[in-house]
């Protein structure tokens, strides 16, 4: 791949993530529970964020010429979550398939306006940072897979989530 087409892909996907987005908060409902569990629409964008978070600093550590070694330990994984605020959610230890509540908390009490500002300008950090990316560090790095596992990929979990709970409600009697 390169990174035209890798680009191309990455804003295929954030287009579909973005036009549910609207679509779920254009409804109003963005805090209601269930969705996923009893997580909200502003709790899996929340998981988004800290996801984007993650690989933005981890390109950031590239560009900087740091290296990054997931956790091989539950001590390390939990000093990495307490550190940077975020789960290492490349390490092998960690759950990957379920959003981290303890991660999610602080989004609790911030105005699901204010995580949509901050998911934007992470997003924006890291295409500015991948841009500034080599094809030869993209290779090294295996960055088109990393970036899509923290981007588009939970683009389409979160999407998938709201689709099956808008059916749901859509069918419930009123």
């Amino acid at each position: 791949m390169n990174k035209t087409l890798f680009l191309s892909r990455l804003q295929r996907e954030r287009d579909q993530f973005e036009g549910l987005l609207n679509r779920v908060g254009f409804s109003r409902r963005l805090t209601m529970k269930g969705v996923s569990g009893q997580l909200t629409a502003k709790d899996l964008l929340a998981d988004v964020l800290l996801h984007e978070q993650f690989i933005a600093d981890r390109l950031s550590e590239i560009l900087e010429g740091e290296t990054y070694a997931p956790s091989s330990s539950f001590t390390a994984l939990e000093n990495f979550q307490i550190h940077y605020g975020y789960p290492d959610f490349e390490s092998p230890l960690h759950e990957k398939d379920n959003p981290n509540l303890f991660a999610l908390e602080p989004y609790k009490n911030i105005e699901f306006d204010e995580i949509v500002a901050q998911e934007l300008a992470v997003y924006s950090n890291i295409l500015d940072a991948f841009e500034k990316m080599t094809h030869h560090q993209c290779l090294d790095h295996d960055l088109f897979h990393r970036i899509a596992e923290h981007t588009y990929r939970p683009y389409r979990r979160v999407i998938s989530a709201i689709q099956r709970w808008l059916k749901k409600i859509a069918s419930e009697p009123k």
